[in-house]
């Protein structure tokens, strides 16, 4: 190739592909001219995948990528990441995740109390329903850690950690993604309740019997 024609700056990665990281503005036909002579380049190369990350204050070249054959892979709060295969053969490219991980956390004293909550949104508000506390794990949290995380946050209540009960594996629960909920057993350390005022309307400890009326609620 003609070491004269620019291209975008870009690695390698470990697939055998390219990544391009954008972080200077540029105008969207310089970004056009630089993204065919790059991608010929790449081909010549014998590159596969071109992942283009588009930080937020360069979301007008968007359009440009995707009128040369890019489309959207995935996005987060900062940047939007495209993608492009160059082979004729099939695209090997990962799918965005697909799954959102949850926790739902019973909480069991000495007294076979259940700590449980009622919300003041979602599908459980308004219907009279206990349930136990609940949530998604965050990027990079343990799923002991929501659990803990989540029950301090609704109940005010310290726990510790037991073990995990079971699993449930739901589709098409949010914006088509799966869902797969953890349920976790947690031995309380504290006895205040606080019940956390955006999102709980109640929180308290139930006899567990077959009388009450509460739900699992993930």
């Amino acid at each position: 190739m003609d070491l004269s024609v620019k291209i975008l700056p870009a690695t390698n990665d470990v697939h055998g592909g390219v990544i391009v990281d954008l972080k200077e503005p540029m105008d969207s036909e310089d970004f056009a001219t630089l993204l065919r002579s790059s991608l010929l380049h790449w081909k010549q190369q014998g590159k596969d995948g071109v992942w283009i990350k588009l930080p937020i204050e360069l979301v007008n070249l968007a359009e440009t990528a995707v009128k040369e054959g890019f489309w959207y892979h995935h996005a987060e709060p900062n940047y939007l990441m495209l993608v492009y295969w160059i082979p004729k053969t099939g695209c090997t490219i990962p799918p965005n995740a697909s799954h959102r991980v949850a926790v739902g956390a019973i909480v069991l004293n000495d007294k076979k109390e259940v700590l449980v909550v009622k919300e003041k949104r979602g599908g459980f508000h308004g219907i009279g329903v206990w349930k136990i506390p609940t949530g998604l794990v965050d990027a990079g949290e343990e799923i002991f850690e929501a659990a803990i995380r989540e029950v301090k946050e609704e109940t005010g209540i310290d726990t510790e950690f037991v073990e995990v009960l079971a699993f449930r594996h739901t589709h098409n629960s949010f914006f088509g993604k799966s869902d797969i909920s953890f349920i976790c057993m947690l031995c309380p350390l504290s006895f205040d309740i606080k019940k956390q005022e955006l999102e709980i309307e109640a929180a308290q400890l139930l006899k567990n019997d077959c009388g009450t009326n509460y739900s699992i609620g993930i």
